[in-house]
């Protein structure tokens, strides 16, 4: 949202890490390109658990969100996720935060800064925030992207019992102190607002992820002989597809070519699942850059969109479902019908959510989606998908502001 805050009257500056310091599970480039050149970024020191588990462990990467790339816990992973949960309390990114804090204060007294944001995961930088909050008492934003205890694979981080104790009563400090409380839906607002009754349900504003309209340009030409479905992002076994899987083979076998394209890590069960689907065409990618990930979008028939079957699934919204929305074309949802995620496609006209196992459903709107792509049909309603755009979002978070 930075680089529309000017238009809208807001001066922002920016405090990061230093990434030759930092340590990341996948570094996209391109994304710096969006970045205005007049943004004033300051870039601090570090110190990164992160670094030190690649040296114990001898690997060149870091855990994804949920460990998709970790295909078993041998007893190195299991010392290192329990020295993460109960050494690095909320998180391994905390090595940050002295040197964070530190020099907010110097760049708050210098620029006569009002107004204090700090975002996460890593939630972490919520204490820079907290600590300035009672230091300065500053007016403070606390903007949660994703849950805290209730992470999806929060029960995989072997924390003790003083641990997740330590760790909740650090989550309803920031809930409770912080001036505003921003997230993305409002499920995690409702899990937020349990938290405490301390906690004013009103302070805490929900402003999902956005698409940025200029990332998308006019959709491509799809193969006219194939129908492409296309997924982008993680996928590991909590992400039920196999109803999808089934429906799109049963689809293939009746004469049409359905080529079922994933773009991103794959958990390998997931992985051995999708290619041994019977008659349809697969395409895997690894990572690639958001632009490139944009333009499969764009060359593609129908976007996957999967919500992974775990508790208080009902409220995730990724960034994928607003990139999605951004591309115009049309999404199969698997997950919780009622879910946030599926509301937002209904009043988009842009899919429908579809129960894990309701594998006719989903075979039955991929059939009519074939059909809609052979009529040149294009039901979106893009009233309503302009109103998730980042400069939509933008405007929201300014009137916070």
């Amino acid at each position: 949202m930075l680089k529309y805050f000017p238009e809208l009257g807001i001066e922002p500056i920016v405090m990061t890490v230093d990434p030759k310091l930092a340590s990341y599970a996948v570094i996209d480039h391109s994304l710096g390109e969006d970045i205005r050149s007049d943004l004033i970024v300051y870039k601090t020191p570090t110190f990164e658990f992160y670094n030190l588990y690649k040296k114990i462990t001898g690997r060149k990467e870091i855990p994804y969100a949920g460990f998709v790339n970790e295909k078993k816990v041998d007893f190195i992973q299991w010392l290192s996720r329990s020295m993460r949960s109960n050494f690095f309390i909320p998180d391994p990114r905390r090595g940050w935060n002295r040197y964070a804090y530190k020099k907010a204060i110097e760049l708050i007294s210098a620029n006569k800064i009002e107004i204090v944001i700090t975002s996460s995961p890593p939630h972490s930088t919520q204490l820079i925030g907290l600590r300035l909050k009672r230091k300065l008492n500053i007016r403070w934003i606390a903007d949660l992207q994703d849950p805290w205890t209730d992470i999806y694979y929060y029960k995989e981080l072997y924390h003790s019992f003083i641990s997740r104790r330590i760790d909740a009563y650090y989550e309803r400090k920031v809930l409770t102190e912080a001036d505003k409380v921003v997230t993305v839906s409002d499920s995690i607002k409702r899990m937020f607002t349990s938290k405490s009754s301390r906690i004013d349900p009103s302070k805490i504003m929900v402003i999902p992820n956005g698409f940025d309209e200029e990332d998308f340009g006019e959709k491509e030409q799809s193969d006219p002989g194939k129908f492409i479905i296309t997924y982008t992002g993680t996928i590991q076994e909590d992400y039920k597809i196999d109803a999808f899987l089934s429906a799109s083979g049963k689809i293939a076998a009746r004469g049409e070519t359905i080529l079922l394209r994933f773009v991103g890590r794959i958990s390998a069960g997931i992985k051995e699942k999708i290619v041994s689907t019977p008659n349809v065409e697969v395409e895997l990618y690894d990572y690639v850059p958001h632009l490139e990930s944009v333009k499969f979008l764009l060359q593609s028939d129908a976007l996957l969109l999967i919500i992974p079957k775990i508790e208080n699934n009902k409220g995730i919204l990724t960034g994928k479902l607003f990139e999605y929305l951004g591309s115009g074309i049309m999404i199969i949802g698997i997950g919780p019908a009622d879910s946030d995620a599926g509301k937002i496609i209904r009043e988009c006209s842009s899919g429908e959510m579809f129960e894990y196992d309701d594998e006719k459903a989903i075979e039955m709107n991929v059939m009519k989606l074939i059909e809609m792509k052979q009529s040149g049909m294009s039901p979106v309603n893009w009233e309503v998908i302009n109103s998730y755009s980042r400069r939509s979002q933008s405007r929201e978070l300014t009137k916070i502001l």
